[in-house]
């Protein structure tokens, strides 16, 4: 019987988490508090919410322990919580990929899925960047950017990027990253690059990836 109460007290968190997590709202939340702590009042301008509505949603995924507060200065700024929910955010995209055939024809709009088959994985990166023979493209908002990015990373967000092509280092193989392994950002800015002739490849993660994994950042622009 013990047993049989600590699973039902165990699912009974679970489900507790779900309902918590059954909102887009939130989890829209949770996307932009996974790229570095932010306030109510920006993530309400982030995501079109109102400020009261979206203190309201941050605490309800405060008290699932999703995320954490705390005050700097007269402003609250809100972080993920510790634990995998990173990973979390994933498992639910992969899901919603599975079982939602628009998503996959989004990517695959804008990248076909030979291109997509040719991305690059974190450690083949890692080995890459200890020779410096690619160039680090994050395609993210500059305030993004500015908040973390992977070390030696040229900002240019897609919006821009046909108009400074210039700014690329045409001697390297370019690598595009941005919010995650299926974030359209860095998806279409593979597929621009590509039909410049330059030769690019997609990160199969993404920023909240590679900070998650304890690997280096670096912060400001």
């Amino acid at each position: 019987m013990d047993i049989e109460r600590a699973q039902l007290a165990l699912l009974t968190e679970l489900a507790e988490i779900a309902r918590t997590l059954g909102s887009p709202q939130r989890l829209m939340l949770l996307q932009h508090v996974s790229q570095g702590a932010r306030s109510v009042e920006r993530l309400a301008e982030l995501t079109g919410l109102s400020v009261a509505n979206t203190s309201q949603h941050l605490q309800h995924l405060k008290r699932s322990g999703l995320v954490v507060a705390r005050r700097d200065g007269k402003r609250i700024l809100y972080d993920l919580a510790s634990g995998p929910i990173n990973e979390l955010l994933a498992a639910l995209t992969y899901l919603a990929e599975h079982r939602r055939a628009e998503i996959q024809s989004v990517i695959s709009d804008s990248v076909n899925q030979t291109e997509r088959l040719e991305g690059i994985s974190r450690e083949e990166l890692l080995e890459r960047l200890r020779d410096s023979s690619v160039t680090l493209l994050d395609v993210r908002p500059r305030e993004e950017f500015a908040m973390g990015h992977l070390p030696g990373a040229i900002n240019i967000p897609v919006e821009e990027l046909e108009e400074r092509l210039s700014a690329l280092p045409v001697e390297h193989e370019v690598i595009a990253y941005c919010r995650g392994p299926h974030c359209v950002l860095s998806v279409n800015a593979v597929a621009l690059l590509r039909r410049k002739g330059i030769r690019t490849r997609l990160l199969n993660a993404g920023f909240p990836d590679w900070k998650a994994a304890g690997l280096t950042v670096e912060t400001g622009a």
